[in-house]
């Protein structure tokens, strides 16, 4: 007896050859998705214990309700980022923040990133990006912190280190 082949086993065919390309793409996304915070302990408390979060300009003070630097980590679609904020209220001008940290900054081996859009003050070093963010009032609702006078008159701002913890990659601006 002859074996029947012809159109019924292509379309069978096609139909294996894709569910085997899914699974194997499925199964690689998955372990990407599958990276977490687990084990990032020791490179928090690394990033926590930078100088440069506890340089600011005369005058700034660590601001109330923000003793403690704000460090952790989040994993998100396969980056795994560890964080380290510190956040301080100054009574002068933004311009005299911006000052203070291109000059302490550079002094502490950052580098002005490239990518920095006009106006922003971003670093980089050693795979880490380092940046300065002014606080306003829309900000902090946004974060959960109510009306912050002390933080939105002046200079009220955070300073904060970022650092994948992937292979390879690179934090930026």
């Amino acid at each position: 007896m002859r074996l029947r082949t012809g159109s019924a086993t292509r379309p069978v065919s096609l139909l294996l050859s894709a569910v085997l390309a899914a699974a194997t793409l499925t199964g690689c996304a998955l372990l990407e998705l599958g990276r977490d915070c687990e084990g990032t302990d020791g490179r928090v408390k690394e990033v926590t214990a930078l100088g440069i979060l506890d340089t600011r300009p005369e005058g700034a003070t660590v601001a109330r309700g923000f003793e403690e630097v704000d460090a952790g980590c989040w994993a998100d679609s396969g980056d795994v980022v560890v964080y380290a904020d510190r956040t301080h209220a100054f009574p002068g001008t933004r311009a005299d923040v911006a000052a203070h940290y291109r000059t302490e900054a550079v002094r502490d081996g950052w580098v002005p990133a490239p990518d920095a859009l006009p106006g922003e003050l971003c670093f980089t070093r050693d795979g880490m990006a380092l940046s300065v963010v002014f606080l306003t009032a829309e900000r902090l609702q946004e974060d959960g912190h109510g009306s912050r006078p002390d933080l939105t008159t002046g200079a009220g701002y955070s300073v904060g280190v970022d650092a994948y913890v992937n292979d390879g990659a690179a934090a930026g601006c």
